[in-house]
């Protein structure tokens, strides 16, 4: 009789055994696959042919979260820098070779990573491959190539924060209030005068500590052979010299001990704004579960406890957004109401703590619990469905975590959340002198 696949408890079949790090034959379609180079070049595959497509994401574990004090916006500067041209590449034709082949790509940077990923064709796998071993291998790190992406990251700031309404909120001050950590309270994007008085010098250093292989993970997801993929990986990325091992970065934060607050004059926000953030667990600890099915409760539609409360029931908002920052040290969980004419900030927070009031009091009950397992579940099976989706989770399983199975075993962790998780979360972490609160008042106001 034929062997089955597992079936975990959310419904989604599971190869048996989830990760193969011994190639001996041509693994089962959605079997996660592990190998690593011996310049120390992480790699997880995984065969999907339901579409003639493959992806290819690369995470470089280097976020903000690595740069030194006075020395801000590197990992974003890199970022950009990476689509100036390598040895055998030139300047912006990385992207048009992939456009030509009916590709698309992209790049970002976080405070944990940076990522640079591709999804092209299925035959067009060697392409993808040999453009990200080309500028980990060679990247053009000279003067004109730094300077006018230096201008081009400085002209992003003016746009994104320092000229954009409620733009410096969310970009850097929020960050700056709750943590005192430098490596979360800076931004990501980095400061002007940091900007400024980078040297060529500084960002080769950090390249060469930070963009090398054995600082990086590599998903290739879609419909390729196995050993055909492996073969490729080998001949592009296998002659990457390893470089230095990475210094470790401290994430640790002190116990909030008193609530933070500050008022900010933004002279293009066009109303008052209420932001409020409290430090939560990083993600995949036990506790950060029960806060992302809180944020589905709070938050998520028109039929949640927020909306209901600030937008339907007593009318103080225009625009609400709020729920979990998930990050590999101490995260964030926030609120931004947008104040309605007529209306205080006053009156929003003191609704918006009358709802997490009740969140801490009273359990929610089975129907609302189950409501939110639904859509978490339905979230998670319409993202599978994309096969860049599916590489960049493996690549944040692998990287963070180097538990590449929780691709198939993490949904579980919310769905076994019940109703004294979620009031014990709300209780632990949602109280006045954990608060950190922003103001926003309109400078011509």
């Amino acid at each position: 009789m034929k062997e089955q696949p597992t079936v975990a408890p959310h419904g989604l079949s599971i190869p048996d055994p989830v990760v193969v790090t011994q190639i001996s034959s041509e693994p089962q379609e959605g079997q996660i696959v592990l190998q690593r180079l011996s310049n120390g070049l992480t790699v997880v595959l995984m065969r999907d042919t339901t579409v003639p497509i493959v992806a290819v994401d690369i995470w470089y574990k280097v976020g903000s979260k690595d740069e030194e004090p006075g020395k801000s916006g590197f990992a974003h500067l890199f970022e950009h820098m990476m689509f100036q041209g390598s040895e055998n590449v030139g300047k912006a034709e990385h992207m048009k070779l992939i456009s030509d082949v009916g590709g698309w790509m992209n790049g970002s940077t976080n405070k944990d990573r940076t990522n640079y990923f591709e999804v092209v064709p299925a035959n067009q796998l060697r392409l993808a491959l040999w453009l990200e071993a080309d500028r980990m291998r060679a990247l053009a790190i000279n003067a004109e190539n730094f300077e006018n992406q230096r201008d081009t990251v400085k002209e992003e700031r003016r746009q994104r924060v320092d000229n954009r309404p409620y733009g410096p909120i969310f970009s850097e001050l929020l960050d700056e209030l709750v943590y005192e950590n430098w490596a979360y309270k800076h931004s990501v994007i980095g400061s002007m005068v940091d900007l400024d008085n980078a040297t060529l010098e500084d960002v080769r250093k950090f390249h060469d500590v930070y963009y090398r292989p054995n600082n990086a993970v590599l998903a290739i997801v879609g419909d390729f052979k196995l050993q055909d993929a492996m073969g490729m990986v080998e001949e592009y990325f296998g002659p990457i010299p390893a470089g230095p091992t990475p210094p470790a970065v401290d994430l640790s934060e002190p116990p909030q001990q008193q609530e933070k607050r500050m008022q900010w004059e933004d002279k293009f926000a066009p109303h008052p704004a209420f932001v409020c953030a409290f430090k939560i667990p990083p993600r995949g600890t036990p506790e950060y579960y029960p806060l992302e099915v809180i944020e589905k409760v709070l938050f998520d539609g028109e039929s949640s406890r927020m909306y209901q409360r600030l937008v339907e029931k007593d009318g103080l908002v225009l625009h609400l957004f709020g729920g979990v920052d998930a990050r590999l040290g101490p995260g964030l969980f926030l609120i931004f109401a947008q104040v309605k004419p007529g209306h205080t900030i006053q009156e929003v927070e003191a609704a918006f703590w009358d709802e997490l009031d009740r969140i801490k009091q009273e359990p929610l009950d089975a129907r609302e619990l189950q409501k939110v397992k639904n859509k978490l579940k339905a979230e998670h099976f319409s993202r599978m469905e994309r096969a860049y989706y599916k590489a960049d989770l493996l690549c944040m399983y692998t990287a963070f975590f180097e538990q590449p199975e929780l691709f198939y075993t993490e949904l579980d962790r919310y769905l076994a959340v019940t109703a004294a998780d979620i009031q014990q979360a709300a209780q632990t972490f949602f109280n006045k002198n954990q608060q950190n609160v922003i103001e926003v008042y309109p400078a011509n106001q």
